[in-house]
């Protein structure tokens, strides 16, 4: 018996000499649009904490216009997530005492049943913790999915996470995060005061306000402006929270020098709009190399200008009349 012991022993020390190494921990970096985590320079996989907590909170939409939004975070849309693929990730999904009702998440980088909505059902209060393997690179939606659904979206509760690859995926000058999202009210468009969801408007697909990151032309006025210097290579991180329509993202004056479709690993070049689907994304980058206010929009126009789905990127620097000339006076027979 002694013997058959030791045997065990043994058997279990050479086993452990050939296990994983246990992954060293680093909580994750969480920012609000449109800034994003810092590009992740190591070459290894971690363990990441990810915190998130669940909160309602009164927003002003529009000028005058108040609505209760749900959110991952305090804003819509929810915190940006950066991990690199390989990484373990332990989530923390925290619902504040203060919510109404319960939460979850439904992460779309989660290879796993609802992309762990039911591993992370979490009443006001309490706190979920999942586990989950990052196996695919890309950008990716998560949203609550607790019922009804797209009551918890359309409030607010959507966000992206980016699943950096392991290669292939280079540093540039600046990166945003911008997110859309339509949103149903029972007052009519621009109506001042307190609204409420209207559950007939989005049942119809008719929003009365179409977003970017969460409130009426967020980022057409300073000083929200984004901002970059001619020269810069840009890097925008683009989703749809939806939770109905599909965007048609553009920025006038610019052409996309790479999309990676979908958010996935596919890359087209020189693109001049990119269709991101409901609870899909993009990846779109292109250099600015002459000064001016370039406008982001989604080129479904009415909603651009008349629902809200738009904003400015503020390029500073030099004249380049190579690429740009402006308008030619000597030639132009308006009057100045």
């Amino acid at each position: 018996m002694n013997i058959f012991k030791g045997l065990l022993i043994l058997g279990a020390m050479s086993l452990g000499a050939f296990a994983a190494p246990s992954l060293e921990v680093e909580e994750a970096i969480l920012t609000d649009a449109p800034f994003v985590p810092p590009y992740i320079s190591r070459k290894n996989s971690k363990k990441v904490v990810v915190k998130l907590e669940c909160k309602e909170v009164d927003s002003e939409i529009a000028s005058g216009v108040f609505y209760k939004y749900w959110t991952f975070g305090g804003k819509v849309p929810g915190k940006f997530i950066r991990i690199r693929e390989g990484d373990d990730v332990e989530f923390h999904l925290s619902n504040s005492s203060e919510s109404t009702v319960a939460h979850n998440i439904d992460l779309h980088a989660v290879t796993g049943p609802g992309g762990g909505a039911a591993a992370t059902a979490t009443q006001p209060g309490l706190t979920s913790v999942m586990n989950f393997k990052a196996l695919n690179p890309g950008l990716y939606v998560y949203h609550c999915a607790t019922p009804p659904v797209g009551l918890h979206i359309a409030n607010g509760m959507y966000g992206l996470i980016f699943v950096q690859p392991k290669s292939n995926f280079n540093k540039v000058d600046k990166e945003f995060y911008l997110m859309q999202g339509d949103y149903y009210v029972k007052g009519a468009s621009m109506e001042k005061g307190f609204q409420e969801f209207d559950m007939d408007k989005a049942l119809d697909e008719l929003p009365d306000y179409v977003f970017i990151n969460g409130s009426f032309a967020r980022h057409a006025a300073e000083p929200n402006q984004l901002k970059a210097k001619v020269g810069d290579t840009i890097r925008m991180f683009v989703g749809n929270g939806g939770p109905n329509l599909v965007s048609s993202f553009h920025v006038i004056g610019e052409i996309f020098d790479k999309v990676y479709i979908e958010g996935g690993s596919a890359i087209n070049k020189n693109v001049q709009t990119t269709l991101i689907p409901a609870g899909g994304a993009a990846i779109v980058e292109f250099k600015v190399e002459v000064p001016g206010l370039y406008v982001f929009l989604d080129h479904s126009i009415f909603r651009a200008f008349h629902k809200g789905a738009l904003g400015i990127l503020k390029v500073e620097g030099s004249e380049n009349k190579f690429v740009f000339g402006g308008r030619d006076l000597n030639k132009s027979s308006a009057k100045e």
